[in-house]
């Protein structure tokens, strides 16, 4: 499930690993131990460890991987800059990309603008294309967002070709917030965005909504071909089974709608064994003053808003239309628990099984770290998870804290789980860091892992 190329696995290898995930591992009795439940705190949440993997960042928006081997962590700031981050943890000392100068971002407290979104292309090892999305100011000082394509310089393969930008989309945004910001391919090898409904509060655009109205690309989960172009001279293609290109009313780009501001959806890698759940995305949407919420996407899904919030009933006239058709949330919790929720990932990782298929996520407001596990009936049950037990984290390199703010998850290219936070979050703040997450039930043996490095174990 993570690196198959012994040479390049044992070059990755290094003595702060806690486990590892080779071909055949579960084979080992020393690596075997430990294995079954996440152990439980006396309040019943799930006891995780962290390490810090960087600090220093202001305001780190996301993690990406390039799927391309080299186990290298992208991490973007909400300013405009991405840094490159090795796998010994050091990161690159010139950046990856530095947009600084045309992305709009301010050192205001909570301003939802700046550098959102990265992806890279499926085929990046090959093409070297990857993805952006952020907020800018265009010469008319008209405020919108733009999904550009960029490549990375042939001379180097840690610094991207500013000068290669080619605009895929640009949606003007009618105010400050809810400007949207997840880019990521599906199994399907098409890109997925997500947009914000507009902003202000209540969705107050039209009739009913930007979310609810189809006719316009804001507040919904975008689905095009970035290989393509079409007819019509637009540099992407639509995919020909989108759910709404026969649709006279609504744009062709649109692959589900009735969303408010989904703040980081990711994709489900699926059961290591059995492919389980592969491709399912998960986001988290952010709710007005009642409730938030998980979803996961499907083709031509409603997800209410502004109708409902969660599983209630926000705007009383749309919400009891006959013709809503609405899909619930798999999982929905009240401001008494949270107030602006932070996506995350289910864990498909090697290191701490225990974890596995989790959908573990966050709070941006108050740091509160949740996880939900799916029954035998497809319903999702919540835990809290505790960080920080003095006696389970006491190990080198372990810390039990972190920083308050959520902004996003992320998972490297073996399927490990991280998060990244900050004590003041402004987009010029140098106080972000990025955490990973350990299960100190499965510490084991350093010199185990490297006697599997020996010529002779493979």
């Amino acid at each position: 499930c993570c690196e198959t190329n012994r040479t390049r696995f044992c070059n990755l290898l290094h003595l702060h690993d806690e486990d590892y995930c080779f071909p055949n591992v579960l084979k080992n009795t020393a690596l075997n131990r430990n294995l079954g439940l996440v152990v439980e705190g006396h309040k019943g949440c799930l006891q995780l460890c962290l390490t810090e993997v960087a600090n220093g960042l202001r305001n780190p928006v996301l993690m990406v991987h390039a799927n391309d081997h080299t186990h290298r962590m992208f991490v973007a700031e909400q300013v405009g800059v991405i840094w490159v981050y090795l796998p010994d943890g050091s990161r690159l000392e010139e950046p990856f990309l530095d947009i600084k100068s045309i992305v709009l971002a301010t050192p205001w407290i909570g301003d939802e603008r700046g550098l959102l979104g990265m992806a890279f292309h499926p085929k990046y090892k090959y093409n070297g294309k990857f993805y952006i999305y952020y907020s800018y100011m265009d010469k008319n000082r008209v405020e919108k967002i733009r999904i550009s394509e960029l490549k990375v310089l042939a001379s180097d393969v840690n610094k991207a070709d500013p000068r290669s930008e080619r605009n895929l989309l640009e949606l003007e945004e009618p105010a400050a917030n809810h400007n949207g910001g997840q880019l990521l391919f599906g199994v399907d090898g098409y890109m997925y965005l997500f947009t914000g409904d507009g902003g202000k509060a209540g969705d107050p655009f039209g009739k009913f909504g930007n979310a609810q109205n189809k006719s316009t690309l804001l507040g919904k989960v975008l689905r095009i071909d970035v290989d393509g172009k079409s007819p019509d001279g637009k540099p992407y293609r639509i995919p020909p089974d989108n759910p709404f290109v026969s649709d006279p009313k609504a744009r062709p780009e649109v692959y589900a709608y009735g969303v408010r501001n989904m703040w980081r959806c990711a994709v489900d890698r699926g059961d290591p064994v059995t492919k389980k759940g592969r491709g399912r995305i998960f986001c988290g949407d952010v709710g007005q003053n009642r409730f938030e919420e998980i979803d996961i996407v499907v083709k031509g899904g409603n997800y209410g808003w502004r109708a409902k919030e969660g599983f209630e009933c926000y705007d009383t006239k749309l919400c009891h239309n006959s013709s809503l058709d609405d899909i619930l949330p798999i999982f929905a919790y009240g401001h008494s628990v949270g107030k602006s929720v932070t996506g995350g990932y289910v864990y498909r990782g090697c290191e701490s099984p225990n974890l596995n298929g989790l959908y573990i996520f966050g709070d941006f407001m108050n740091g509160r770290l949740m996880a939900l596990q799916e029954d035998k009936t497809n319903k999702w049950k919540k835990q809290d998870i505790c960080i920080g037990s003095t006696r389970a984290c006491a190990f080198p390199g372990m810390i039990g804290s972190y920083s308050k703010f959520i902004i996003s998850f992320a998972e490297d290219e073996a399927g490990e789980l991280y998060f990244m936070s900050t004590s003041y979050p402004s987009a010029y703040a140098p106080h972000g860091s990025l955490y990973k997450f350990i299960d100190p039930a499965r510490l084991v043996i350093k010199d185990v892992f490297l006697s599997y490095c020996l010529p002779g174990n493979f």
